[in-house]
């Protein structure tokens, strides 16, 4: 799944730069670019014996269906992380089998009888409900110490805006570590608790807290 790990490396730079979130600007009410509908299914588990191994792995995935309700084509090629409140970063598509996604499209084929692999959802879409497209967001499982993450959602929307660094140093070259500016894009952010212990909250179900957008 490399476009899933380049996108999340392009898209969440940000984040691993350091920027304050007072930094950050804010997300508008309403986007002032494109924007498409995302339906999303909260996050679940799935448990998978893979080649080889005796025990089933498992895994969290966010199922959803997007639809390109614009007034023109667009690309779309999203990027999707959970971060917990232990400071673990967990990105889609990072070291996912194919078999995961065979397994959740069997589980879902009543309701998403098109469901595709989340590669096959990214690329040109196209307007119209006729054209919307089913996939997951899958994740490796993450912390069990963890008590809530938060779900990001980026490329949605087309809404970017560029921010000045305050601490760029004008005397060495423009680098990753020394940017001009950072590149903030509209971003839509779910957080979840998880109920219980270390112990327990391996079969808890996440809680949805508040959903909002955000400038990442």
């Amino acid at each position: 799944m490399k476009w899933g790990i380049l996108m999340s490396a392009a898209l969440f730079s940000v984040s691993l730069l350091g920027v304050s979130a007072a930094a950050a600007p804010r997300a508008r009410l309403v986007s002032m670019a494109w924007q498409v509908d995302f339906v999303f299914h909260d996050p679940q588990r799935i448990q998978v014996v893979l080649p080889g191994e005796d025990r089933p792995t498992t895994y969290w995935y966010v199922l959803y269906q997007v639809t390109n309700d614009t007034n023109r084509e667009i690309d779309f090629y999203p990027a999707f992380q959970l971060v917990t409140d232990t400071l673990k970063v967990v990105s889609a598509g990072d070291m996912i089998p194919p078999r995961i996604y065979d397994a959740i499209a069997k589980r879902h084929r009543r309701e998403y009888a098109f469901f595709v692999p989340a590669t096959a959802a990214a690329g040109r879409l196209l307007k119209g409900e006729e054209n919307a497209r089913a996939s997951a967001a899958v994740f490796r499982t993450f912390d069990r110490n963890a008590s809530s993450f938060t779900f990001y959602a980026a490329g949605l929307s087309g809404e970017i805006e560029r921010i000045a660094n305050p601490a760029f140093d004008a005397t060495k070259e423009e680098s990753s570590e020394n940017p001009v500016s950072f590149l903030f894009r509209r971003t839509l952010a779910v957080k979840y608790d998880i109920p219980g212990d270390p112990v327990t909250r391996s079969t808890a179900v996440p809680q949805r807290r508040n959903r909002e957008w955000v400038m990442r």
